[in-house]
Protein backbone atom coordinates (compact mmCIF):
# COMPACT_ATOMS: atom_id res chain seq x y z
CA UNK A 1 0.00 0.00 0.00
CA UNK A 2 1.40 3.33 -1.02
CA UNK A 3 2.14 6.00 1.73
CA UNK A 4 2.05 9.73 1.05
CA UNK A 5 5.75 10.85 0.83
CA UNK A 6 5.84 14.55 3.17
CA UNK A 7 6.45 17.77 1.45
CA UNK A 8 9.60 18.44 3.15
CA UNK A 9 10.79 15.29 1.36
CA UNK A 10 9.98 15.93 -1.57
CA UNK A 11 11.21 19.45 -1.87
CA UNK A 12 14.71 17.39 -0.72
CA UNK A 13 14.32 14.95 -3.38
CA UNK A 14 14.85 18.11 -6.15
CA UNK A 15 17.95 17.46 -7.91
CA UNK A 16 19.45 14.89 -5.98
CA UNK A 17 20.79 11.60 -7.19
CA UNK A 18 19.60 7.87 -6.07
CA UNK A 19 21.00 4.90 -4.79
CA UNK A 20 18.51 2.23 -6.07
CA UNK A 21 18.96 -1.53 -4.59
CA UNK A 22 18.04 -4.47 -5.61
CA UNK A 23 18.07 -8.03 -5.26
CA UNK A 24 17.62 -11.11 -7.30
CA UNK A 25 15.04 -14.05 -6.71
CA UNK A 26 18.45 -15.61 -5.55
CA UNK A 27 19.03 -12.89 -2.57
CA UNK A 28 22.01 -11.46 -4.58
CA UNK A 29 22.23 -7.63 -4.01
CA UNK A 30 23.05 -5.05 -6.60
CA UNK A 31 23.33 -1.17 -6.19
CA UNK A 32 23.34 1.18 -8.93
CA UNK A 33 23.35 4.71 -8.95
CA UNK A 34 20.64 7.02 -10.78
CA UNK A 35 20.90 10.54 -12.18
CA UNK A 36 17.44 10.64 -13.69
CA UNK A 37 15.31 10.02 -10.21
CA UNK A 38 12.64 12.35 -9.77
CA UNK A 39 9.59 12.61 -7.99
CA UNK A 40 6.39 11.57 -9.99
CA UNK A 41 4.06 12.78 -7.70
CA UNK A 42 3.02 12.31 -3.70
CA UNK A 43 3.11 8.48 -3.68
CA UNK A 44 5.70 7.22 -6.42
CA UNK A 45 9.35 8.12 -7.78
CA UNK A 46 10.59 7.26 -10.93
CA UNK A 47 14.14 6.72 -12.65
CA UNK A 48 15.19 5.28 -16.20
CA UNK A 49 17.25 2.26 -17.28
CA UNK A 50 19.79 3.29 -19.76
CA UNK A 51 22.91 0.86 -18.86
CA UNK A 52 21.67 -0.86 -15.96
CA UNK A 53 21.26 -4.53 -16.63
CA UNK A 54 21.51 -6.38 -13.40
CA UNK A 55 19.18 -3.57 -12.44
CA UNK A 56 16.89 -4.95 -14.47
CA UNK A 57 17.40 -8.69 -14.41
CA UNK A 58 16.79 -8.18 -10.40
CA UNK A 59 13.59 -6.45 -10.68
CA UNK A 60 12.12 -9.03 -13.29
CA UNK A 61 12.81 -11.83 -11.08
CA UNK A 62 12.04 -9.54 -7.87
CA UNK A 63 9.82 -6.26 -8.19
CA UNK A 64 10.77 -4.14 -5.11
CA UNK A 65 13.40 -1.63 -4.18
CA UNK A 66 14.79 0.13 -2.05
CA UNK A 67 16.28 4.01 -3.19
CA UNK A 68 18.70 6.03 -0.39
CA UNK A 69 19.35 9.96 -1.33
CA UNK A 70 21.48 11.84 1.00
CA UNK A 71 22.66 15.59 0.81
CA UNK A 72 26.22 15.62 2.14
CA UNK A 73 26.34 19.07 3.53
CA UNK A 74 23.86 18.37 5.81
CA UNK A 75 24.31 14.67 6.30
CA UNK A 76 20.39 14.07 5.69
CA UNK A 77 19.30 11.12 4.12
CA UNK A 78 16.26 9.26 3.07
CA UNK A 79 15.23 5.42 1.73
CA UNK A 80 12.35 4.80 0.15
CA UNK A 81 11.48 1.32 0.15
CA UNK A 82 8.63 -0.03 -2.61
CA UNK A 83 7.02 -2.15 -5.54
CA UNK A 84 8.45 -1.29 -9.03
CA UNK A 85 6.90 -1.29 -12.23
CA UNK A 86 9.07 -1.47 -15.28
CA UNK A 87 7.26 0.88 -18.31
CA UNK A 88 8.66 0.64 -21.91
CA UNK A 89 6.39 2.68 -23.78
CA UNK A 90 3.01 5.52 -23.49
CA UNK A 91 3.82 8.99 -21.57
CA UNK A 92 5.75 8.42 -18.54
CA UNK A 93 8.21 6.54 -20.70
CA UNK A 94 8.19 9.51 -23.25
CA UNK A 95 8.10 12.20 -20.95
CA UNK A 96 11.06 11.04 -18.96
CA UNK A 97 12.82 9.88 -22.33
CA UNK A 98 12.67 13.24 -23.37
CA UNK A 99 13.63 15.33 -20.39
CA UNK A 100 16.85 12.97 -20.52
CA UNK A 101 17.58 14.20 -24.00
CA UNK A 102 17.38 17.60 -23.45
CA UNK A 103 19.12 16.91 -20.55
CA UNK A 104 21.91 14.85 -22.09
CA UNK A 105 20.99 14.56 -25.71
CA UNK A 106 24.22 12.29 -26.37
CA UNK A 107 23.12 9.13 -23.76
CA UNK A 108 20.49 6.98 -25.36
CA UNK A 109 17.00 6.64 -25.04
CA UNK A 110 16.20 4.46 -21.34
CA UNK A 111 15.34 0.92 -22.54
CA UNK A 112 12.94 1.59 -19.81
CA UNK A 113 11.32 3.39 -16.99
CA UNK A 114 10.78 2.58 -13.35
CA UNK A 115 7.51 3.58 -11.15
CA UNK A 116 8.21 3.11 -7.63
CA UNK A 117 5.04 3.27 -5.63
CA UNK A 118 6.77 4.39 -2.26
CA UNK A 119 5.20 1.93 0.41
CA UNK A 120 8.02 2.79 3.32
CA UNK A 121 10.09 5.89 4.05
CA UNK A 122 13.12 5.79 6.70
CA UNK A 123 15.35 8.14 7.74
CA UNK A 124 19.17 8.14 7.13
CA UNK A 125 20.26 10.87 8.44
CA UNK A 126 23.41 11.33 10.97
CA UNK A 127 21.53 11.75 14.47
CA UNK A 128 19.40 9.83 17.06
CA UNK A 129 16.44 9.81 14.29
CA UNK A 130 19.14 7.91 11.76
CA UNK A 131 16.76 4.32 10.70
CA UNK A 132 13.25 5.96 12.26
CA UNK A 133 10.78 4.71 10.46
CA UNK A 134 8.80 8.13 8.64
CA UNK A 135 5.69 6.55 6.94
Amino acid sequence: MAVKIPQELQEFMKGKQGWVATSSKAGVPNVSIKGSLRLLDDEHLVFADLFSMKTRKNLSENPVAAIMVFEEASKRGYMFKGATEQIGSGPLYDQTAEAIHKAMPQLPAPKYVVKVTVESIWNQSSGPDGGKQIA
